[in-house]
C-alpha cells in the first residue's frame, strides 16, 4: 500500500484528502480505511508525504517543507542542504529552534521560492546525528563540570556532574553523551563516557579529531585472538591450486616510508613486440574470512586512515605490514592481472587468477625516479634498469590511452607535514610526484579496469568505483566565473563528455592561476563513490572501473578479491549466491563511501591543524601566496606551500566592495582590486591551533 500511495500522491497535481486516496485505491471497508491511515501516518513520520492544515497530503518535494542536513556556523545562524535542491535554505539564529550542527530537520521554507536566497525555518529536528561531543572539561567551585566543544559549530551547553565525569580533571579532552535536556533547547546534562586524554599531552589534540570521526584505534580482542593464530608465514599447503610466480622478476614501488604493501608489478616484451604487465594484489580476503570478527572491524574501518604521523590500520599490523604484506624476499599469496597491450596501449589479452609471489626488491619512489627522470642508477638497482625502463615506456603508452579518451588530470598539488616524536610540525613541504608514481598510477588503472570489466561483461552482482557526470549548471557556473575573470573558454557543455572537461582545462593551463582554477573546477564536479551499480568513472573516462589493487586499506578491494574467488576460482554463480551479493553489496558500497568520506574530512582536519600550529610560531613572518578565494567577509589566500589563511575584510585598510560576479573586492576610497589569481606579500598576523584558523594581513601585491 505504501508504494501506492506515493505513487498516486506523485502523479498527483494537487494535495489529495483521505477520501480522494480511497477513492483511486478502491477502498471500501473500515478495516482497510484503518490501514490507510496508519500508512499515511506512516509517511508523515518517514517526512515523504506532507500533512497540510487542511487535512490533505502531498509528497513533502511538493510541499514548502523540505528534508536536509544542518550546516550551522559558528555565528549561530546555518544553513540546510537539501538533496536536489541547488541552492542551500538560510537559516536564522531565531530560527533554529535548537537545531545544531549536522542535524537532520524539517525545514519551512519562508521565502519565495524565485528570490535570490532561500530563508527558512526549522519547524522539527527529525534525528541528531552526533551522539557523542568531544571536547574540554574544566570544573567550577561548586564541582560541576562545563564542556568546551573542539567543535565551534556546535551550539550545546553541556554541564557535567562530578559523579558522571569518570574521575576527569581540569583540561581533560573527554568523549561525552547527552544525558537530558535541561531549562531550553541548548542547555543539557551530560556524562563523560571517555577521557582522551590532557589537551597538553602530545598526540592528544589529533586523537580528538580521531574520535570525532568515530574512527577506531584499537582492534577488540576477538579480532586480536583470531590475528594470533594465524600462520605468518605462506605454508606450502596454501599455495596448491595457485599458480607460481616465484621465478618471475617481480618488485614493489613505494614511498620511502610504506609498510603496507599492496601492489606488485612485472613485465616482460613478447615475442610479437606487445608488452606483457603483471600486477599482483596482496590476497587479503584468503585471511580476511567472510563474517569472522576480523572481516567485521574491516567492514566497519572501511579504509586505513593516514595522518601526519600516524596510520590507523583497517588490518592489524600483522596483516598490514606482515603476512599480507608484499614485503621483499618472501613468499606471499597474491591475485594477479597479467595483461597484454600493444604498442597503442589497446589490452590485447588477459588472465586473473590467484598465486604465490616473491617480490626481488622493495623499491621507492624517490630511486625509481632517480632512473626515470635523471638517468642516474642508484646501488642495489642494476639488475632491474632495463625492466624499468620498459615499465616506463609502458606507462607513457598508457597515459597517452587514457588521455586520448578523456582523461582529466586535474595535477592537484599536495601537502606534506613534517613532525618531531611529540608531532610539532617542524615545515610544511609540497608532496613530489614523479614518473615512479605515474607509472603505479597507470599501471593500477588498467588493472582495476580489467578485473571490472571481466565481472560485468559476467552479469554478476559486484562492486564499482563509480565517479557520476557533473551538473551541467555547475559546470556553467564555474566558466561564468572564469569569464569574469577576463578568459574566453570555449567548450560546449550541454555535451558533458570528459573530452569537453579536459579541453576547458587544458585552456587553462596557461594562466597563472592555473592551480587554483583547476582546483575550483575539480570541486564542481560530483564525488567519486562506491556502489553496486556501475555508472562508469567519469574523470578517468573509464566505462567500467573498480577498486581492485588496494585490499590492505581500503574494504571495497577486499571485497572485490572475495568476488573474484566466489565467482572465477570456487564456480559459485548459483541463484542464493547472487541473490545474497546483491543484497550485501548495496550497505557495503553505501557505508565503504561514508567511511571514506570520514577518512578524508579526519585527514583535513588534522592538516589544518597542524598547518595552524605551524605558524603559531611564524607570527609576524611575511609569505607570497596567491589569492585562492575571494568573499564578503574577505579572501583567502594560499601560499606556495598550499597553508592557505584568510586576509579578513574587518582589517583591510579601507572600506572593500564585494562585486560577486566577478569575484573580487573593490577598495571604495582608494579603488584597489583585488582578484583570485593574484600574488601578494601578507604577514601573519594570527593562528589558532585550537580554531584551525590562520589570519594574514596585506604587505603588498607582487609585481
Amino acid at each position: 500500500m505504501k508504494d501506492n500511495i506515493i505513487n498516486i500522491l506523485k502523479n498527483s497535481d494537487k494535495a489529495l484528502s483521505v477520501f480522494e486516496i480511497e477513492d483511486i485505491l478502491g477502498i471500501s471497508s473500515v478495516e482497510e480505511t484503518k490501514d490507510l491511515l496508519s500508512v499515511l501516518h506512516e509517511l508523515e513520520e518517514e517526512t515523504i508525504i506532507y500533512h497540510s492544515n487542511k487535512d490533505k497530503y502531498m509528497m513533502l518535494e511538493n510541499s514548502h517543507l523540505r528534508k536536509g542536513v544542518m550546516r550551522a556556523n559558528k555565528k549561530g545562524f546555518g544553513f540546510v542542504e537539501v538533496e536536489n535542491l541547488e541552492d542551500d535554505i538560510y537559516i536564522s539564529q531565531d530560527d533554529m529552534n535548537g537545531a545544531i550542527h549536522d542535524d537532520i530537520v524539517l525545514v519551512e521554507i519562508t521565502s519565495k521560492m524565485n528570490l535570490d536566497r532561500l530563508e527558512g525555518r526549522v519547524l522539527r529536528i527529525l534525528k541528531r546525528q552526533v551522539e557523542r561531543y568531544i571536547g574540554e572539561i574544566n570544573f567550577d567551585k561548586k564541582g560541576m563540570g562545563h564542556i568546551t566543544l573542539d567543535e565551534n559549530k556546535i551550539k550545546l551547553n553541556i554541564q557535567v556532574p562530578k559523579d558522571l565525569s569518570l574521575n576527569a580533571v581540569d583540561g581533560h579532552k573527554v568523549i561525552v553523551e547527552l544525558v537530558k535536556r535541561l531549562n531550553n533547547n541548548l542547555k543539557y546534562e551530560g556524562k563523560v563516557v571517555e577521557i582522551i586524554g590532557h589537551k597538553n599531552d602530545p598526540g592528544v589534540d589529533i586523537m580528538s579529531i580521531i574520535c570525532k570521526y568515530n574512527i577506531n584505534t584499537e582492534f577488540p580482542d576477538d579480532v586480536k585472538e583470531e590475528v594470533s593464530n594465524m600462520p605468518m608465514e605462506v605454508l606450502e599447503s596454501e599455495i596448491e591450486g595457485r599458480r607460481d610466480l616465484r621465478g618471475l622478476e617481480i618488485f614493489t614501488i613505494d614511498g620511502d616510508d610504506t609498510k603496507d604493501i599492496d601492489d606488485a608489478i612485472s613485465i616482460k616484451r613478447l615475442p610479437n613486440g606487445h608488452y606483457e604487465l603483471g600486477v599482483h594484489i596482496a590476497d587479503v580476503s584468503y585471511y580476511v574470512k567472510e563474517g569472522s570478527p576480523l572481516d567485521n572491524e574491516a567492514m566497519e574501518r572501511g579504509t586505513s586512515v593516514y595522518l601526519v604521523d600516524r596510520v590507523i590500520p583497517m588490518l592489524p599490523h600483522e596483516l598490514s605490514n606482515g603476512i599480507c604484506s608484499l614485503n621483499p624476499n618472501v613468499d606471499r599469496l597474491a591475485m594477479s592481472c597479467v595483461m597484454e597491450f600493444d604498442n597503442k596501449g589497446k589490452q590485447i589479452d588477459y588472465e586473473i587468477f590467484p598465486s604465490v609471489i616473491r617480490s626481488r626488491i622493495q623499491m621507492t619512489y624517490k630511486k625509481v625516479n632517480s632512473i626515470l627522470e635523471k638517468n642516474i642508477v642508484p646501488e642495489g638497482y642494476e639488475p632491474y634498469e632495463k625492466s624499468l625502463r620498459l615499465m616506463g615506456e609502458l606507462a607513457h603508452i598508457l597515459q597517452t590511452a587514457i588521455t586520448r579518451r578523456g582523461y582529466i588530470n586535474f595535477d592537484v598539488d599536495e601537502a606534506k607535514i613534517l613532525v618531531d616524536e611529540n608531532c610539532k610540525p617542524l615545515e610544511v613541504i609540497l608532496r613530489e610526484t614523479g614518473e615512479g608514481e605515474r607509472l603505479i598510477e597507470s599501471f593500477m588503472i588498467a588493472a582495476n579496469e580489467c578485473v571490472a570489466t571481466h565481472i560485468y561483461f559476467m552479469n554478476l552482482p559486484f562492486i564499482y568505483r563509480i565517479h557520476e557526470v557533473p551538473k551541467e549548471e555547475k559546470i556553467r557556473s564555474f566558466l561564468s566565473f572564469v569569464s569574469g575573470l577576463g578568459y574566453k573558454i570555449n567548450g560546449d557543455v550541454s555535451d558533458m563528455k570528459p573530452t569537453t572537461m579536459q579541453r576547458i582545462l587544458k585552456q587553462l593551463e596557461d594562466k597563472p592561476e592555473y592551480k587554483i582554477l583547476a582546483s575550483l573546477m575539480l570541486r564542481s564536479m560530483q564525488k567519486a563513490i562506491y556502489s553496486p551499480d556501475n555508472l562508469g568513472h567519469y574523470g578517468l573516462a573509464s566505462s567500467c572501473y573498480t577498486h581492485f589493487t588496494s585490499p590492505i586499506r581500503r574494504y571495497p578491494d577486499t571485497t572485490v578479491h572475495r568476488l573474484l574467488h566466489t565467482y572465477l576460482f570456487d564456480g559459485k554463480v548459483d541463484m542464493s549466491t547472487i541473490r545474497k551479493w546483491e543484497e550485501k553489496l548495496v550497505y557495503i558500497a553505501d557505508h565503504s563511501s561514508s567511511r571514506e568520506r570520514a577518512s578524508v574530512d579526519c585527514e583535513r582536519e588534522v592538516e589544518d591543524m597542524k598547518m595552524a600550529e605551524y605558524m603559531e610560531g611564524h607570527i609576524g613572518e611575511e609569505f607570497e601566496g596567491m589569492i585562492s578565494s575571494v568573499t564578503s567577509f574577505g579572501m583567502f589566500v594560499e601560499l606556495d606551500n598550499l597553508i592557505e589563511g584568510l586576509v579578513p575584510i574587518r582589517d583591510m585598510k579601507d572600506f572593500f566592495h564585494f562585486d560577486e560576479e566577478h569575484m573580487t573586492l573593490v577598495g571604495e576610497r582608494t579603488n584597489i582590486k583585488y582578484s583570485i589569481g593574484e600574488r601578494l606579500i601578507v604577514k601573519v598576523v594570527r593562528a589558532s591551533k585550537d580554531d584551525k584558523t590562520i589570519d594574514f594581513e596585506i604587505v603588498r601585491k607582487v609585481v
